[in-house]
């Protein structure tokens, strides 16, 4: 047990300093609050998609369309309560000021504060401290909606503030950074602050992001290129996929170095062994990954957290259910982690809370912590049948559905034969990004 402890804390020679992730807070559609209501809402296998809310546009303003287009814009994934709801003076924002601050930055706030209670260091505290900030940008739909006279303009208007608003008002002295490489946003985001940590440049981190879909125009795109379902359904790996639907919602995990977290006595809910990332390069268009590119950031990946692909227990992949992105995402995943001795759960949350863009950066990793930590695999919300695309045969990838709940049960039994735990592994991947996430042997607690 010894072996296995140091196993985990200490890095082999070129390897990333572990990084444990010590609080996490979201807030997804279908009542997904906090951790425990996004787990319960991924184990019942619940989706989410419904018809927009009038409250953001009606298919009446769409009429100028083409049919087709408009029929796209009618379905999304939506939070449950109001986007515009926050207590200013918590944050120290003047009443003055409050009404004209972008939502986005309204749900980061409340989101950044709910992710650092269950640490056990109260938010005051940080004042001074080399605490950083990173954060997704990726919306522009505020931009485009809102209406404000001239002469109120803010320093919070900017996509810039999204990496800064925080540190301001909290008085934060480590990195305040905001990233934008849209779909990965907040796995890069996670990446950034791995690194910053590892290189001592910050004692905490806070990285994550939001997204709110409060105007049409940035959807009408994505229609146009044939990127959403027409159907109004997120199908991934599935035979009838067709596309995705657009999804809402925050996510922010805290990150701190391992050996940090041990000395303070914290919780720990999940370990970052490693994290890569690249760029696809010229691809068959802009919009497709690469399948060598993908294959060249998992086993970097992997090098970087010294692990095996064959110890992979799980991958959460990027997976819109889109009907030329999967199946290179499906092959390039066969090719690094097909082969092995136990089975290899694939999945998507995109099936469950829809297309969250920048912020499913952050929604794959609190699933995969969640899953980590729980000992139990959600299914893939509308799997039905698997995609003539997807060569599962020979691989070790062939529990897509809901019998993906063997990938890790399979291991808990052995557990219980053993009476020890086994390090669990699983990937977070997304189209440039991939991050290596290991559960802890010791400290669980039984729920997040």
């Amino acid at each position: 047990m010894r072996e296995l402890s140091e196993h985990i804390t200490t890095p082999s020679n070129g390897a990333d300093t572990p990084v444990a992730v010590i609080g996490a807070a979201c807030r997804f559609p279908g009542g997904a609050t906090d951790p425990a209501s996004f787990r319960r809402l991924l184990a019942d296998g619940t989706a989410t998609i419904g018809p927009v809310p009038e409250s953001r546009w009606t298919q009446r303003q769409l009429a100028g369309l083409d049919p087709d287009i408009a029929e796209r814009l009618r379905w999304g994934c939506f939070l449950d309560s109001g986007i515009g709801g926050f207590d200013p003076g918590l944050f120290g924002i003047s009443p003055d000021e409050a009404p004209w601050l972008d939502p986005n930055h309204r749900l980061s706030l409340g989101v950044v504060w709910e992710a650092c209670e269950p640490t056990g260091i109260p938010v005051s505290s940080l004042g001074g401290a080399r605490t950083g900030v990173f954060a997704d940008v990726f919306s522009r739909d505020y931009t485009l909606w809102a209406r404000r006279p001239a002469g109120r303009t803010s320093a919070c208007f900017g996509f810039s503030s999204h990496g800064t608003l925080v540190s301001f008002l909290l008085d934060l002295h480590g990195p305040g950074i905001a990233v934008d490489t849209a779909c990965s946003s907040s796995l890069v985001a996670i990446h950034l602050a791995s690194q910053s940590l590892q290189r001592d440049e910050s004692d905490l981190a806070l990285c994550g992001g939001v997204q709110l879909i409060l105007a049409p125009g940035p959807g009408v795109s994505y229609a146009r290129w044939g990127m959403l379902s027409p159907t109004g359904q997120s199908l991934p790996f599935d035979a009838e996929a067709n596309g995705f639907v657009r999804g809402e919602g925050g996510g922010v995990v805290v990150p701190k170095r391992l050996a940090n977290a041990h000395r303070d006595g914290g919780r720990v809910l999940a370990v970052i062994r490693g994290t890569a990332v690249n760029q696809d390069g010229r691809s068959a268009r802009l919009t497709a990954p690469s399948q060598a590119a993908q294959e060249a950031v998992f086993r970097r990946a992997l090098d970087r957290a010294a692990v095996e692909a064959s110890r992979i227990d799980m991958v959460e992949a990027h997976g819109p259910g889109a009907p030329v992105g999967d199946p290179i995402g499906f092959a390039s995943t066969a090719a690094v982690y097909g082969q092995g001795p136990s089975p290899c759960a694939l999945g998507s949350a995109k099936g469950d809370i829809g297309h969250t863009e920048a912020v499913s950066g952050a929604a794959g990793p609190l699933k995969t912590v969640l899953a980590l930590h729980h000992g139990v695999i959600p299914p893939s919300v509308g799997f039905r049948q698997q995609s003539r695309d997807l060569a599962t045969d020979g691989t070790r990838l062939s529990s897509i559905g809901p019998d993906s709940l063997m990938a890790l049960a399979l291991r808990n039994r052995l557990e219980q034969s053993l009476g020890m735990k086994i390090p669990r592994t699983v990937i977070r991947t997304s189209p440039s990004i991939s991050a290596l996430v290991e559960n802890i042997l010791m400290n669980i607690e039984p729920t997040v």
